[in-house]
């Protein structure tokens, strides 16, 4: 049995969490309600954007991996990693995070 959180509770809570440490949050991409996957682009007043995703581990819980960095000098690459994404899972969700520091409140959810 998998003891998965639903999708859209698990944003919400993301939202919350950000949001009462003082930062900002915006769901960029709704997908399925109950079992869609999450990628959380992560930003520091607007930069530094990092793309986390939860994956499967050996041990069999889903842990938040990095999966992609933007790059400063292309930073469309980024936006169109997403697009590419987006293009091929209609169930997926994105949600922005913006806040210093945001691994530490992805990894509590």
């Amino acid at each position: 049995m998998d003891a998965r959180l639903p999708a859209h509770l698990e944003v919400a809570a993301l939202r919350r969490l950000v949001e009462a440490a003082g930062g900002f949050a915006t769901v960029l991409r709704k997908g399925e309600r109950d079992s869609g996957t999450i990628l959380a682009v992560l930003a520091e007043n607007g930069a530094n954007l990092r793309l986390f995703e939860r994956m499967p581990d050996a041990g069999g819980t889903r842990k938040w991996v990095l999966a992609r960095t933007q790059i400063p000098d292309d930073p469309m690459e980024f936006q169109e990693y997403l697009k590419r994404r987006q293009d091929r899972d209609p169930d997926l969700w994105i949600i922005e995070l913006d806040i210093a520091d945001g691994e530490r409140l992805i990894a509590s959810v």
